[in-house]
């Protein structure tokens, strides 16, 4: 337990895959205590059992689905107060479903953006942001997007919601300023991950053409990052970072070779 006092903890929500699983990796590798979430129990079994193999730290797993209130509460209220002083929450959990038109949007895909990207990012930070106003110390990092900067043709649903994730985290920063709370907002580009099979419903060829033609950002790029972040010194805060593959411009610009 001494051992344990003396690491900081980070919750990463989403952790089952892509940008989140890279980053329980990467903090894990430095020597924090770590919470991860998802809905896919399995996924979360496994990187438990990976990280606690390969490196000496505490591996904590919380098993529920960030869209319903009852869940999450239910699973924060499950940890001990010692895993509830939680020093960064990073608020990755999202996804995209659907490349429609407006017109044409389905109904149950934009509620399902709405409900993960927005309602679960105010869910789980309304759990973990009294502990840290109690200690007045703590850094929470919303996982934005290129998608939240600039509207694209048929990203309608996503990109709003991505706006106001941009629009919640300058809130937070506001709001919890006279905490010494810290609040940061990551937009990545084109990331390689399951992003874009869950866009196109398990279409891996449509999903493999988005990146086909360019080098595209890695996860663990955007782990290291993020990681960064959290070790400058407790006057320094990055607000906000807009990470891009060099082959891309903007959400319409990207020099594809082939």
């Amino acid at each position: 337990m001494k051992e344990f006092m003396t690491k900081k903890i980070i919750m990463i929500t989403g952790a089952t895959s892509g940008i989140g699983e890279a980053c329980a990796e990467k903090f894990a590798e430095n020597n924090w205590n770590i919470i991860i979430t998802g809905r896919r129990k399995e996924r979360l079994e496994e990187l438990v059992n990976k990280l606690k193999q390969k490196y000496n730290t505490e591996i904590k797993s919380l098993n529920f689905d960030i869209r319903k209130l009852s869940e999450v509460e239910k699973a924060f209220s499950s940890l001990d107060n010692n895993w509830k002083n939680i020093d960064v929450l990073i608020n990755n959990a999202g996804l995209v479903k659907g490349l429609d038109p407006i017109d044409k949007g389905i109904v149950d895909d934009w509620e399902t953006m709405i409900d993960t990207n927005v309602k679960g990012l105010l869910y789980i930070s309304k759990q973990v942001i009294p502990n840290m106003i109690s200690r007045e110390s703590g850094h929470i990092i919303n996982m934005g997007s290129i998608a939240g900067k600039e509207t694209y043709a048929n990203g309608n649903v996503y990109c709003a919601t991505k706006s106001a994730v941009d629009s919640l985290t300058k809130a937070m920063r506001i709001d919890l300023l006279k905490y010494n709370i810290k609040v940061t907002e990551i937009s990545p580009g084109a990331v390689e991950t399951e992003f874009s099979i869950v866009r196109f419903k398990g279409d891996k060829q449509a999903a493999d053409n988005v990146y086909r033609g360019f080098k595209p950002l890695q996860a663990s790029d955007v782990a290291g990052i993020i990681h960064y972040i959290t070790t400058l010194p407790d006057h320094v805060n990055i607000n906000d970072i807009v990470i891009m593959p060099t082959a891309q411009a903007n959400t319409v610009h990207t020099n594809k070779l082939f």
